[in-house]
């Protein structure tokens, strides 16, 4: 697909901003979207921001069904931040209409271009540098849990087929194990043991949500701490960015990959196990504010298996890097050889230390539902 900056000036010309555009720049540190930041003047008034986005066709096919998602979900949340009187505009995603009322601009060459007003006075961080700032993520995603509850989840596309489907990616890398096209099975025995002595695991979320267990939920999918705007004065994370992964899905998992993410020290790709352990008291600090936020919006099932929920999604992480490496490193960018082997050893050594602190995992859910 050709450089976004091509058909910039098209896209810029679909939307109405409510004043001159003065300027669009590159911006921001995300890899999949191509973002600028728009610049208006709108008469004497003070000049106004908006990210505008051409989405990933690499990542993503069906644009459409992305940003029919992204529409109902914003539209859904504003409603139900003005009713408790809340600030729609800043706690929530807006999608700006095009000229002729679409969601999205489409270019010449089928980008999808779309546009968000900018949400002044907030930082976007790459890593919780203090447990308040963790806590403050768990709370905004507990509350997106909240707010969603009563949203018709299967009504959502599903726009990455099989994303969280811990069983999927095991029969993945089974075939990939057959295929050994880099010839690098030989090399990762001790990872194999690892996922054949927790094939079951894989099964048991999924089980749950096929017997009824477990609902299905409006899900983030991506709930790292770089997807939590935090207001620059008060610290408190305000709104929910990143919508692009919005699918119907698990609320254990949503749960579980920010832990995976953010309940530990080390870089994701460190060589060094022994730095590598997950930290409960981290895992502690998110599951009170995640259940804050949530205020009451899980079942006792979904309590029951949100430490799953974090030992499911790290697994199935660690299974993904253990994949592609076998499939010689296509989907996850390296900067090193054998990267995505570390990463998977990271995963893993995780998935290990939380099943050592099972029990102390289980009674901090216990101690705040």
């Amino acid at each position: 697909m050709a450089q976004a900056e091509q058909y910039l000036q098209d896209a810029l010309a679909a939307f109405d901003f409510g004043g001159e555009v003065v300027g669009a720049v590159r911006y921001g540190s995300g890899h999949i979207n191509d973002t600028f930041c728009v610049h208006t003047q709108p008469g004497e008034e003070p000049c106004r921001r908006f990210i505008l986005q051409r989405i990933s066709s690499a990542a993503f096919h069906h644009p459409d069904q992305v940003m029919a998602n992204i529409a109902g979900v914003t539209s859904f949340l504003g409603k139900a931040i003005a009713a408790v009187g809340g600030d729609p505009g800043r706690e929530t995603m807006t999608v700006l209409p095009t000229r002729d009322g679409r969601s999205f601009y489409s270019d010449s060459e089928g980008g999808a271009w779309r546009v968000y007003p900018f949400i002044e006075g907030t930082v976007c961080l790459q890593a919780a540098e203090t447990p308040e700032l963790f806590a403050a993520s768990a709370r905004t995603f507990g509350r997106f849990q909240r707010m969603l509850k009563d949203y018709p989840a299967d009504t959502l596309y599903e726009t990455i087929p099989h994303f969280h489907d811990t069983e999927d990616r095991l029969s993945k890398l089974k075939a990939a194990v057959e295929a050994d096209v880099m010839g690098r099975v030989k090399d990762v025995q001790p990872e194999l043991d690892f996922v054949r002595k927790r094939e079951a695991d894989c099964s048991v979320a999924l089980q749950a949500l096929r017997e009824g267990k477990l609902p299905l939920r409006v899900t983030h999918n991506d709930t790292k701490l770089n997807n939590v705007l935090i207001d620059r004065d008060s610290g408190e994370g305000i709104c929910v960015i990143d919508l692009d992964t919005v699918m119907p899905g698990l609320s254990i998992n949503d749960f579980g990959d920010s832990i995976r993410f953010g309940a530990n020290h080390s870089a994701e790709d460190e060589r060094d196990l022994s730095k590598v352990n997950f930290d409960i008291s981290l895992y502690e600090v998110y599951t009170q504010g995640f259940l804050e936020g949530a205020g009451g919006a899980l079942t006792q099932a979904e309590l029951d298996y949100l430490p799953w929920g974090a030992k499911l999604m790290t697994l199935e992480c660690g299974i993904r890097f253990l994949t592609d490496y076998l499939e010689g490193d296509h989907y996850f960018r390296i900067h090193r050889e054998g990267q995505n082997l570390d990463r998977c050893r990271t995963q893993f050594k995780l998935v290990a230390d939380m099943e050592e602190q099972w029990e102390a995992m289980k009674a901090v859910v216990d101690k705040y539902r």
